[in-house]
């Protein structure tokens, strides 16, 4: 019997697969990008003016207590005053244009993930900022504003540490922080994802500091050790002001988020290390162009970062 000739509508005329003309069924589902995680907001301090190029925080030093010599005038005593100035940065924007013939053919929903991808660009921006002004303080051992302020410090712990030369390292910056005064509250200690979980491993260290309310290694949480938050991030060792964004005020590039931090295994700080000043907050608009058809979407965000209070600022690196 003769064999019949089927017809595949799923076959394009020429050379091709036999399914190619066939409807591809949409998943309902949209593949997101996976981000890196912020950190920084509400580990420091944030401070927002309404108009202006810089914020100023004043700083006081202490006074003296002394005895008194009968007869003798009291002449008072000088206390030292200064400030530190934290500068607005020029307006980090993220944007796109979507144009309403391809949207129209697109089966699926964009702009929601849009927008939150734009934000999301410029809280990434705001954290490595972030990072980046810590670690260089902490490598140049920055002062404070008067001179009771301590230097943000760098602990050089080799090469090749161990975690136990990590550990060590912590409490020895726990002990610091209480030996010059800093607050026992707000504090943490970011580190790189690695050594986040080779110390939840680590089963006796947790048990020790932790108890069964805390961090475990079957569902990790939240680890605390010597007073500090412990808390990952992928934004700690970085090449800042290469593989990030480089800073820029008054339309000129700025070196103060550029230091080489891929070294660094932890960041030990108190919440008044570092501040935020903010101009304009993190937003998002949208405006159609009738003469482009489409619309145009834009994130942007003017602020600046500055080291506050540097005795507040430990670095832990792998260096010798």
């Amino acid at each position: 019997m003769a064999q019949s000739t089927s017809v595949n509508a799923g076959i394009v005329a020429g050379p091709s697969h036999s399914d190619n003309l066939y409807l591809k069924v949409f998943s309902g589902e949209t593949m997101k990008v996976f981000n890196t995680r912020t950190v920084m907001k509400g580990r420091h301090r944030e401070r927002t003016i309404s108009s202006g190029k810089s914020a100023q925080f004043a700083a006081i030093g202490r006074a003296a207590a002394e005895y008194h010599t009968p007869g003798n005038v009291i002449l008072g005593q000088d206390i030292n005053h200064g400030e530190k100035v934290i500068s607005i940065d020029d307006m980090l924007i993220s944007s796109t244009f979507v144009s309403n013939f391809e949207e129209a053919m697109n089966h699926y929903e964009t702009r929601s993930e849009y927008a939150f991808q734009m934000g999301e660009s410029l809280a990434q921006a705001y954290d490595q900022h972030l990072f980046a002004i810590a670690l260089k303080a902490a490598k140049a051992g920055t002062a404070g504003a008067v001179a009771e302020m301590g230097v943000a410090t760098e602990d050089k712990i080799g090469a090749a540490p161990s975690l136990t030369n990590v550990v060590d390292s912590i409490y020895a910056a726990a002990t610091y922080f209480d030996a010059t005064n800093i607050p026992a509250n707000e504090r943490t200690v970011f580190v790189t994802p690695s050594l986040y979980w080779d110390l939840i491993q680590d089963g006796s260290f947790i048990n020790r500091d932790f108890g069964n309310g805390g961090a475990n290694q079957n569902s990790g949480g939240q680890l605390k050790v010597a007073t500090f938050d412990v808390v990952p991030t992928n934004n700690l060792a970085k090449n800042f002001g290469v593989n990030t964004l480089v800073g820029k005020r008054a339309g000129a590039d700025v070196t103060d988020y550029t230091v080489d931090g891929t070294k660094a295994l932890a960041l030990v700080m108190q919440k008044q290390a570092l501040g935020t000043v903010k101009l304009m907050n993190l937003s998002t608009e949208k405006e159609y162009q009738t003469s482009r058809q489409g619309t145009l979407m834009v994130s942007r965000m003017a602020v600046g970062h500055g080291v506050l209070r540097p005795e507040c600022l430990r670095l832990i690196s792998a260096l010798a």
